[in-house]
């Protein structure tokens, strides 16, 4: 099963982050998302502010369906996306499946 057909699973508890080898492989599967310590991160660019916006509230619709939240920062018209499980302090699949889902909606 692809990524992008996944669905998050709940993680408050913790857990075990995925091993560096295993994070790599995972994001092949989501470029262009970067590796940044322990986390993934993408920037998009958009014309103005209010396009950046739009895509804001679709990533926050995506990510409460999913029960998995990106920090996101906001710049005029570029918004930055950092993923990684705050509970595990690492990378989980959730964050990769995430992102992969980031990657398939229409911008």
């Amino acid at each position: 099963m692809e990524l992008h057909e996944k669905k998050c699973i709940p993680c408050e508890s913790g857990g075990t982050p995925l091993s560096e080898a295993e994070a790599k492989r995972n994001l092949e599967k989501v470029t262009p998302w970067k590796l940044n310590r322990n986390k993934i991160e993408r920037e998009f660019v958009f014309k103005d502010f209010k396009e950046a916006m739009k895509f804001v509230n679709n990533i926050a619709d995506l990510a409460d369906g999913e029960g998995h939240h990106p920090d996101i920062h906001i710049h005029w018209n570029r918004v930055m996306l950092e993923l990684w499980t705050h509970s595990m302090n690492g990378l989980g699949e959730n964050d990769f499946i995430l992102a992969a889902k980031i990657n398939n909606l229409k911008i």
